[in-house]
């Protein structure tokens, strides 16, 4: 099974623009499609924590990258994720450039993140886009691991910046092309948003202030709906946690 994460992805670029993203496209047309509605706060940070530990942000007490002015570690965050879980029970997980602490966190793999983890160029945004589809497919092309996790950062930080410009679009049409191959390697991939996007001033809840450390007025920030596209994925995802049960009982299923 293949988990995409698409941090910040939404429904609100992806529909209108569909002709231009062919092989989110061609997932849609044939298999389930749905938006994940957060009760939660859409903070990346304890949302992806949430996704792949299946606790609330009460539980994992994970809300944001830096706590107390000291940015947060693994070790950190007291809990144990999906790929700790089934690892111990001999399944074969790995876990790539999951960004619930910066840099993104790896599982049972080697990986140096663009930009230490926080992409904002050009150049590292494109890098990240080609290094983490380039790792997919090596992993993919030397073993078949039973689950493999994956997350694009390049949205999220294009979303911030660049929100209701055209050069937004050209990104989804960069990780549409990118995850063609990964998704036709598997024939159970579940693409999905930690939270979605709006404009800034139109956002729930505004993560950053709008301008920033650097001098960058932001435009976009996070909206509470998120996306999910499953194909051949045997569970839905309501909330974060569900992800997590998911997984779990899938991968559990007759051992009992």
């Amino acid at each position: 099974m293949l988990v995409i994460g698409l941090d910040g992805a939404t429904w609100d670029i992806i529909n209108p623009n569909i002709a231009r993203l062919p092989n989110l496209g061609k997932l849609i047309s044939q298999f389930d499609h749905y938006t994940i509605s957060l009760k939660q706060k859409p903070w990346s940070a304890s949302v992806w924590c949430s996704l792949f530990s299946g606790k609330t942000p009460e539980e994992h007490q994970h809300l944001d990258f830096v706590k107390d002015g000291k940015i947060q570690t693994r070790d950190d965050v007291k809990v144990e994720f999906i790929w700790d879980i089934l690892d111990k029970s001999g399944l074969n997980v790995k876990a790539l450039n999951i960004p619930f602490i910066v840099p993104p966190y790896n599982f049972n793999l080697e990986f140096d993140p663009p930009g230490h983890g926080v992409p904002i160029t050009q150049e590292e945004l494109n890098a990240e886009i080609d290094l983490v589809t380039k790792k997919v497919l090596n992993i993919l092309s030397q073993e078949k691991p039973d689950l493999l996790i994956a997350v694009y950062t390049a949205l999220d930080k294009m979303s911030h910046l660049h929100w209701g410009e055209p050069a937004l679009i050209d990104y989804y049409e960069k990780i549409d092309q990118a995850i063609g191959p990964i998704i036709d390697s598997d024939d159970q991939v579940l693409i999905l948003s930690d939270h979605g996007f709006t404009d800034y001033d139109s956002a729930p809840i505004q993560t950053l202030p709008k301008i920033t450390a650097t001098g960058n007025e932001l435009k976009g920030d996070h909206h509470p709906d998120a996306i999910a596209i499953a194909k051949n994925i045997p569970f839905k995802i309501t909330q974060p946690i569900d992800l997590f049960n998911g997984l779990y009982n899938y991968f559990n299923q007759g051992k009992k």
